[in-house]
């Protein structure tokens, strides 16, 4: 049953008595510091709908399954993106699919979706094998020396590499590397700038400091190297079958329009810098795990052995990974690359019984409801078994959304499920991977990734 709806004070779950006038930017402090606990704690001790108050500001936090699944699908339509935090993000990333919104967004989406076809993405599963084949040559090293490798940096660079040359046919060249490096200094502002104080008010971003400085110049950076290299596609004439050449020839199934250069250059940042980092934080987080788990491992090892028979992956031997795909997904719903998802209201609506105001902010968080204890039993122990289909029956459909939910689900969920598979299983088929550390912390900013270095000493089989 949703719980009471409580004023909650960020970081501090139960009710508190009046405090003094101002006292608010100390909550506001307490919830940047740590949200996820903050959350966490709010539903487990408040309930399933919970009010923040941030001074003059209030948000409302869902985490029932069924109230999540009513604001992302059955009542869509009444709440948009447009939050601070989804105004930050588009100042990296433009009006790509992530952030875009109304007929515009249906739009792009109507271009972009065949793209993202399974069909479609058959021909990139060698380049997936071909990039992870080169980043195990390079772990030979380590393996042979007793070195720890520092994997959150690996699979970073496995990701750009495999983007690289899926999107623009390029190995990780002068480029596409340093346009990796441009939109990871912007997206390390917004993440600033979303986590920051200031981010619960809309300052403007002209305000003439350092920081923004450097973003500004990042991001006009970035947007001369996607130009340069989209003439340079459509003065060459040459179509390799990539992901640019995709995006360039696609047209609205309903009005046979392509897209501007400001739309293809928005999709493709969109592309490059939220695809590579967040399946890179699935593949990290995925590593220390099975690092952790020797029996899990052990099973995993054995199903590469078996299925693979010695033999790189192939697209159909993918459906065959069955405890590839278990683990994860397991690895998702304790550590979703995208932890919380902002909504607004357009018009007032009510979640599990409560009055929300229209123009009020709805939070999502699914790293919480991925941890709901009346859905997921035991919900912090890792056991990808739980994804068996025996044990998902009666399972809430919003229990578990590691890519989103409804219209904006994520695209690009299939690409990315599997880059990850070949990845886990070639990594799995040629080294036993045990974790130096015991735990990790989480640092929520725009993606949940691991706050400090994650190293894993290799043992090859």
């Amino acid at each position: 049953m949703i719980g009471a709806q409580n004023e909650h004070r960020a970081a501090t779950p139960r009710r508190l008595a009046p405090e003094p006038k101002g006292h608010w930017l100390w909550r506001i402090g307490a919830f940047r510091r740590d949200p996820l606990r903050t959350l966490h704690a709010a539903s487990r001790d408040v309930g399933d709908i919970v009010r923040f108050k941030f001074g003059p500001l209030e948000m409302h936090f869902a985490a029932r399954p069924e109230v999540v699944q009513h604001v992302l699908q059955d009542n869509a339509k009444n709440y948009t993106k447009q939050t601070i935090g989804y105004t930050k993000v588009k100042l990296a990333l433009g009006d790509g699919l992530l952030t875009s919104e109304g007929d515009f967004w249906r739009r792009q989406r109507r271009i972009v979706q065949p793209a993202f076809h399974k069909d479609s993405l058959r021909s990139f599963a060698s380049t997936m094998v071909a990039s992870t084949a080169a980043m195990l040559e390079r772990w030979m090293g380590p393996a042979a020396r007793g070195e720890p490798v520092e994997v959150g940096s690996e699979m970073m660079r496995l990701t750009l590499d495999i983007v690289c040359r899926t999107m623009f046919s390029l190995d990780m060249s002068e480029q596409a590397t340093r346009l990796g490096e441009l939109m990871t200094r912007a997206l390390a502002y917004v993440n600033s700038r979303t986590m920051s104080l200031t981010a619960q008010f809309d300052f403007p971003e002209k305000l003439p400091t350092a920081k923004a400085r450097r973003f500004r110049a990042a991001i006009r950076e970035g947007d001369e190297l996607v130009a340069r290299v989209i003439e340079q596609r459509k003065s060459s004439g040459n179509d390799p079958g990539d992901l640019l050449s995709m995006l360039m020839n696609l047209r609205d199934a309903e009005t046979g329009e392509s897209m501007t250069g400001r739309q293809l250059r928005d999709e493709i940042i969109t592309i490059f810098a939220a695809g590579h980092e967040t399946t890179a934080n699935l593949l990290t987080w995925t590593c220390w795990l099975i690092g952790r788990h020797v029996d899990v491992a052990d099973r995993l090892h054995a199903e590469v052995d078996r299925v693979l028979e010695g033999k790189d992956p192939s697209l159909e031997m993918l459906p065959r990974l069955e405890t590839t795909t278990l683990v994860l997904k397991e690895a998702m719903r304790l550590y979703p690359p995208a932890w919380a998802l902002s909504r607004r209201a357009i018009a007032p609506d009510r979640l599990g019984g409560f009055d929300i105001p229209s123009g009020s902010v709805v939070l999502v968080s699914p790293f919480v409801t991925h941890r709901h204890p009346d859905v997921w039993p035991d919900p912090e122990r890792f056991d990808p078994d739980r994804f068996l289909p025996s044990r998902l029956q009666g399972m809430p459909k919003y229990a578990y959304l590691p890519f989103g939910g409804g219209p904006r689900q994520c695209l690009g969920n299939h690409f990315a499920m599997m880059e990850a598979q070949i990845a886990l299983a070639m990594v799995a088929q040629r080294f036993t991977l045990v974790a130096k550390d015991e735990s990790v912390e989480v640092e929520p900013l725009v993606t949940l990734r691991p706050k400090h270095a994650v190293s894993v000493v290799l043992h090859r089989r």
